[in-house]
């Protein structure tokens, strides 16, 4: 009898053995791979998972949190240090969820709470693609630079149960643009992990347009992310969904040039997606109402063109402006379609948090090099020849003219930004302020 059990056992062990040999021999889905590979473009997985320099996924980028900095992990499929080991289930759960294979939670500035709106079908896809279609490096992943208590991960299975979304089922298609737009939008596309504002807690103040907070605008890395709702003078209200699908196609439109992290998705992301998507994303970013109902859209004037050209203006400002900005955004503030942003009416210029124009102007900005639009244009940076006064009397009257209407900025304002810049563009600028 033991000897029957003994063979059976065996025939079992080498049946499962066999089923496993010929699972990791199976051919692999080509054409799942391939749509995995559009859906990480689309969702901009290289940007936060490769460090400057380093290899493609392999991690190591750092990215500043209110309690410090954290690095994005290595996730090619190195079976040490990347996700090599993982099943599609623990890559479900990382993508979706926001743990870890060791079960640890991850920090938010991974964003599942997005990610939780993927449906499995293209989580499948995604896993085929970063197992099948990613080249395997070796590059370890670097803790975290966060002091004790504060690096402690528990935490953190709490602000998950608190703050993040339970994720969604694979369910019948509605092929409708607005609703793919906004499964791109919300989802893989994770927009409201910049464009929303976040709470006391570091989580996005709402996940959906079931609030008009979702996509009203938020601060990452010194710059803001601006209003993408249907706001006349911050937010998208006066762009078209056409101007919208090319600004994301090429990094630049009539009203815009991308800069800043918005570049980096430009030149990673949405270049690459179809022109279906891009139109579907457009149709639905168009659909949200504006934060505030009501306000009418600003209107170009004229007297600030002519004070220029005509030299009466003699302030500060204006002289400042003259001497910096005219040759390419004009006396006119409209500046060379596609090449130079205007500055008239403009969003960023009008919004409400200066933050994007005094950084700009301190450390200088890089439109992204496209297919369609190859063509890279770029602004020096000026902090190290004007100080912090000069600069808030350069923006005030930017914000001031041409029929734009928004806030004062004070050298106060410049200083704190200026204090935020990369440490090689601080000290240069910081050296020139010192002499002046």
């Amino acid at each position: 009898m033991i000897k029957h059990y003994f063979i059976a056992a065996c025939a079992a062990v080498m049946t499962l053995s066999a089923a496993a040999a010929s699972a990791q021999n199976a051919p692999v889905d080509q054409q799942l791979v391939k749509r995995g590979e559009y859906l990480a473009k689309a969702g901009d997985c290289v940007a936060c998972h490769t460090a400057k320099g380093g290899k493609p996924f392999a991690g190591g980028l750092p990215m500043a949190t209110p309690i410090g900095t954290v690095y994005s992990s290595n996730i090619t499929p190195d079976k040490d240090h990347g996700i090599g080991s993982y099943t599609e289930d623990d890559f479900d759960k990382a993508l979706r969820h926001g743990i870890r294979k060791d079960g640890a939670s991850l920090y938010p500035a991974m964003p599942y709470p997005s990610y939780a709106k993927v449906k499995p079908a293209d989580v499948k896809a995604l896993y085929a693609y970063f197992m099948n279609g990613v080249q395997a490096d070796p590059t370890p992943n670097r803790g975290v630079d966060i002091v004790w208590p504060l690096s402690m991960r528990w935490p953190l299975s709490i602000w998950r149960k608190v703050f993040a979304p339970n994720v969604v089922a694979d369910g019948a298609d509605d092929n409708s643009p607005i609703v793919r737009g906004k499964y791109l939008v919300e989802g893989l596309g994770h927009c409201g992990a910049c464009h929303t504002p976040r709470g006391i807690g570091m989580q996005e103040k709402a996940l959906t347009d079931d609030s008009t907070q979702f996509l009203s605008g938020g601060v990452v890395e010194g710059y803001l992310a601006n209003n993408l709702r249907g706001d006349a003078r911050d937010g998208l209200g006066s762009w078209s969904e056409q101007d919208i699908a090319v600004f994301l196609k090429t990094g630049r439109n009539s009203h815009s040039a991308a800069f800043g992290g918005m570049a980096d998705v430009v030149a990673n992301s949405t270049q690459y997606m179809t022109d279906e998507d891009l139109t579907a994303m457009a149709k639905y970013l168009k659909s949200l109402k504006p934060v505030k109902d009501g306000v009418a859209p600003l209107a170009y004037d004229d007297k600030t063109h002519q004070a220029l050209r005509k030299g009466s203006d003699q302030s500060p400002g204006a002289m400042g402006f003259l001497n910096n900005c005219a040759a390419c955004h004009r006396s006119s503030g409209k500046g060379w379609t596609e090449t130079f942003p205007t500055l008239a009416q403009s969003a960023t210029v009008n919004a409400g948090n200066p933050a994007s124009l005094i950084k700009i102007v301190l450390a200088g900005g890089e439109m992204p090099w496209t297919h369609k639009a190859p063509t890279q244009f770029a602004m020096p940076a000026f902090g190290s020849r004007l100080s912090d006064q000069e600069v808030a009397e350069i923006v005030t009257f930017i914000r001031s003219s041409w029929g734009n209407n928004a806030g004062a900025v004070s050298a106060s304002d410049v200083a704190k930004v200026r204090k935020d810049l990369p440490k090689q563009t601080a000290d240069a600028a910081n050296a020139t302020v010192a002499k002046q």
